[in-house]
């Protein structure tokens, strides 16, 4: 079989590479670059042509191929560290490729993808028919090429296969930087002698050899029934679990850190079609797999990391020490090393006919001040001249040697030359950094200067289409938002989240009230999206998005961090942070400084009916609570309940309501008691002919447990009432 592989040089190409070779196939190689340097010994013939090359058609019918693997998203010619740009260039590239395949109407073209395009959390195995939600801008052009290569099968009749590798890992060459779970954490471990791990999150990962043999079984595969596969371990593994195999593997000198936080998260692919397909078994599980990775990065950890990292345990930090001061003294160790031949040599010239006229130490210090500048010409001068005196002191005397005016316009002579040559080469080095430091900066200035103007256009558009439809008009805005008036003081805030969802377009919103200076909690929410940070947030914590909002600004997330909402907005009282606006399902194309604006003024418009209700609330306060208490009468409580009751059948909260069974009717007592137990949140109150009862929100009956018994420690049983009213 002749096999086309497409790709730079990489861990997995080689590993391709020799399956390959080893199986009796024969491999060419499209290495996307006009000059790679890269030797490759299985290789039948190497074409190094960049991939938008118009001699890519030209390759393919040459070798006409019976498949081709394209590496897509482990192609190293695509670093991403400018992700625009690389996108456009690697969707250039595919599109070339696949034309120039389909025109060749041979073979099958087997593209490799990753689990990146699915961008959230999953409470269940994704798979292969499962819609793709890239975040970000590699993400997207992923799966960009997967509609890409699905559209080429469907229109041209093509045999193109999707490979999605859930968490591809391997053990890594030298230096060099990796994109997986396994490889971020021990290189936390290297750098910071810490591994930062959420409880909560977990996935699953395959090592490149098994990887490989999936993949090998489908090049040769004569007719695959589907046009996608999961290429998968499927066995699930959380952070702390992985990071103790790091840990074991590396030593006691490396501390995992707790860092659990935000909802569950799972992001699993599912590989089942593959195995009821194909011969499917994992040869290496992650307790080898993993700590193999891990030992070699332990025994080569100075190629990965750099002088300014803390290193994990005593003997890595010792060693980073040492290299740094080794590299400090090398230039003087190398000076006094070359030191020597040249005092050999001048001492030698000194009777010669040929060599008298030739100094050399002028030229020793000559060669320090061009390599090194001025420093190193300075101390090599000082060393040239010790060496002048004691060659002197062969013929004079030392007080003759002192005397001779000669031989202070010989070192005048040495040092002037050695330092403005040194000179010259130490403004050489700063004219060649600041000009680097130049570059980058007009980068940086360019990059922002195109994130301007895509916010320009996403702003003319969003502009044009307000004057179309007048969809978002003020008075529009003033019209719903104005529908919060007609809510009761304690509905209001159920329905801000309706109504800012309404206004924003947006499916997926959140509000949470600030509990104390460091906590929100989650009072309502659209949907199960918007809920995913949890219940409780220590927002001070979300050092970008509390810096914004302490600053009465909107929070953007233009990093796509799938954590934190795509925007977020504070409402405020006196001075205080009162709520938390938060909103998740915002595109990317809408984040401008026009939604921005548009929140901001929505905002304010929830505040004015937020702070009204409460201020009535207050108002009242006297006659809505036992005298005395923290109770609310049994009106007060009776509208508070249906309050959450409407808003539970219309999926913005989640409440439980616990009737507490308490025989005396002295509510004062009862509050004492239960006001240590019982959360900011929560309220107490009067139903059903004086019987007291607690409300719970945002709680339901899985998780009340902690809550039922703390009350029962404070000497009172409850139990969960069904019936609101």
């Amino acid at each position: 079989m002749v096999v086309l592989l497409v790709g730079g040089s990489s861990v997995l190409m080689d590993a391709m590479i020799d399956k390959l070779n080893k199986n009796g196939h024969r491999v060419y190689l499209l290495t996307g670059q006009k000059e790679n340097r890269s030797s490759y010994r299985h290789v039948f013939e190497k074409y190094n042509f960049p991939y938008d090359s118009g001699s890519v058609k030209e390759i393919l019918e040459s070798v006409k191929p019976d498949a081709i693997v394209f590496t897509g998203a482990f192609d190293s010619n695509f670093s991403w560290e400018t992700p625009r740009p690389d996108g456009v260039r690697y969707m250039t590239a595919l599109m070339n490729i696949l034309s120039a395949y389909s025109v060749l109407k041979k073979g099958r073209f087997l593209y490799f993808s990753s689990q990146e395009v699915f961008g959230g959390a999953y409470p269940y195995k994704i798979e292969e028919d499962e819609t793709a939600a890239p975040k970000g801008f590699r993400a997207m052009a992923l799966a960009q090429g997967e509609e890409t290569c699905a559209n080429f099968r469907k229109t041209q009749g093509t045999d193109t296969v999707i490979l999605r590798f859930d968490n591809l890992y391997w053990v890594p060459e030298k230096g060099q930087t990796e994109d997986n779970p396994c490889f971020r954490m021990c290189l936390e471990a290297l750098k910071t002698g810490k591994i930062s791990a959420n409880g909560r999150k977990s996935f699953s990962m395959i090592y490149l050899n098994d990887a490989v043999e999936q993949v090998y079984k489908l090049i040769c595969a004569e007719d695959p029934k589907h046009a996608c596969y999961h290429i998968s371990s499927m066995e699930e593994i959380g952070e702390p679990a992985l990071a103790q195999l790091i840990q074991e593997e590396m030593g006691s000198g490396i501390q995992v850190v707790d860092s659990t936080v935000g909802m569950e998260s799972c992001l699993l692919l599912d590989g089942g079609r593959y195995a009821g397909e194909f011969d499917w078994k994992i040869m290496n599980p992650y307790d080898a797999s993993v700590k193999r990775v891990a030992r070699f990065m332990k025994r080569h950890s100075a190629s990965f990391i750099t002088e300014e990292d803390a290193g994990g345990g005593l003997a890595v930090k010792a060693w980073n020490n040492a290299r740094r001061i080794f590299k400090a003294l090398f230039p003087f160790l190398e000076n006094l090393i070359c030191f020597i031949p040249f005092f050999l040599l001048n001492n030698q010239a000194a009777g010669s006919r040929f060599f008298a006229k030739l100094d050399f130490y002028l030229l020793y210090v000559l060669l320090f001040a061009v390599v090194y500048g001025q420093q190193q010409a300075i101390f090599s001068g000082f060393l040239a001249a010790i060496g002048y005196f004691f060659g002197q002191m062969q013929v004079q005397s030392g007080f003759e040697v002192l005397v001779d005016y000669n031989t202070y316009v010989w070192m005048a002579q040495l040092f002037i030359v050695g330092l403005v040559v040194g000179y010259l080469k130490d403004q050489l080095h700063f004219i060649q950094s600041e000009s680097k430091s130049r570059v980058q900066y007009l980068h940086g200035q360019l990059s922002d200067i195109e994130e301007i103007n895509d916010s320009n256009v996403r702003m003319k558009h969003n502009f044009e289409a307000q004057v179309v439809n007048h969809k978002d008009s003020l008075g529009k805005i003033y019209d719903i938002s104005s529908t919060l008036e007609q809510y009761g003081p304690e509905e209001v805030l159920f329905y801000a989240a309706q109504v800012l969802g309404k206004l924003m377009d947006c499916g997926d919103v959140a509000v949470y009230t600030v509990a104390n200076g460091d906590y929100a909690r989650l009072f309502s929410a659209t949907s199960p999206e918007a809920r995913k940070m949890g219940n409780s947030i220590k927002y001070t914590a979300m050092e970008k998005m509390y810096g914004e909002l302490k600053e009465r600004r909107v929070y953007i997330n233009r990093n796509m961090e799938e954590k934190m909402p795509m925007m977020a907005s504070a409402v405020y009282s006196e001075d205080e942070m009162q709520l938390i606006l938060m909103l998740w399902g915002i595109p990317w194309e809408r984040m401008t400084l026009g939604e921005a604006n548009r929140l901001t003024i929505v905002g304010f418009l929830i505040q004015n009916a937020v702070v009204r209700a409460n201020r009535y609330l207050e108002a009242l306060r006297n006659r809505r609570y036992v005298e005395g208490t923290n109770v609310l009468d049994e009106s007060a409580f009776t509208l508070l309940a249906k309050a959450f009751s409407d808003a539970k059948e219309k999926g913005l909260t989640e409440y439980v309501l616990l009737e507490i069974l308490a025989e005396e009717q002295n509510y004062e007592n009862v509050a004492s008691a239960l006001g240590s137990a019982m959360r900011q949140t929560d309220y107490l109150g009067i139903l059903k002919g004086g019987r007291l009862y607690a409300l719970l929100p945002n709680t339901n009956r899985d998780n009340i447990g902690g809550i039922v018994e703390r009350f029962r420690n404070a000497g009172y049983e409850c139990r969960v009432e069904e019936a609101v009213l």
